[in-house]
């Protein structure tokens, strides 16, 4: 009998954890990267983003992600170097305005997640697996993690800015996205 109760209690515990989170919490988020010029790393950040997301850590299968990036809002880390990037030989913000991830599939192994998906910027997508992890707290989420990508397989960095021995080929993205539960 003891058992049992045991056993209610536990089961009870983690439907009471089940919780599926989708509001995005912009003042508490971020998109950043880290690029490497002549070897040394320069740190920067996007402004603006928006992002639809449904998490449930305990029906991962349930999941998905739409996160859309205005590039326009790239700091690069000086007036300058934002308005170089911003141009036709980086990211040609007049032709594409956004980046964005939309997610396939999401799975979860070992307290950490994998979100498969296609990261599209300037117009050419790429399949790509996302990890990251969950930190649960009371009525929200922070789902932190980030990836390496190729700038020379989305087009960034043409013309003068191809060779890789100025500025490296691989750039480290970044997200902390906090998302609470929607009040029903």
């Amino acid at each position: 009998m003891k058992t049992l109760l045991i056993i209610a209690m536990l089961v009870g515990s983690s439907l009471v954890h089940a919780e599926e989170f989708s509001v995005l919490q912009t003042a508490k988020s971020s998109i950043s990267f880290v690029s490497k010029q002549m070897s040394v790393p320069v740190n920067g950040k996007f402004g603006r983003f928006n992002a639809q997301i449904t998490f449930d850590p305990n029906k991962t299968a349930n999941g998905k992600a739409r996160i859309e990036i205005d590039m326009s809002s790239i700091d690069a880390g000086s007036e300058e170097a934002n308005d170089e990037v911003k141009g036709k030989d980086w990211f040609n913000i007049k032709e594409f305005a956004t980046a964005k991830f939309e997610s396939t599939g999401i799975k979860a192994g070992g307290g950490r997640y994998e979100a498969s998906g296609k990261l599209t910027i300037k117009n050419v997508t790429r399949n790509v697996n996302v990890p990251f992890i969950a930190k649960i707290e009371a009525g929200s989420a922070v789902l932190e993690g980030g990836i390496q990508i190729s700038r020379q397989q989305f087009g960034i960095g043409t013309g003068e800015w191809a060779d890789v021995s100025t500025v490296a080929d691989e750039v480290q993205l970044h997200f902390k996205l906090a998302v609470a539960t929607a009040k029903k």
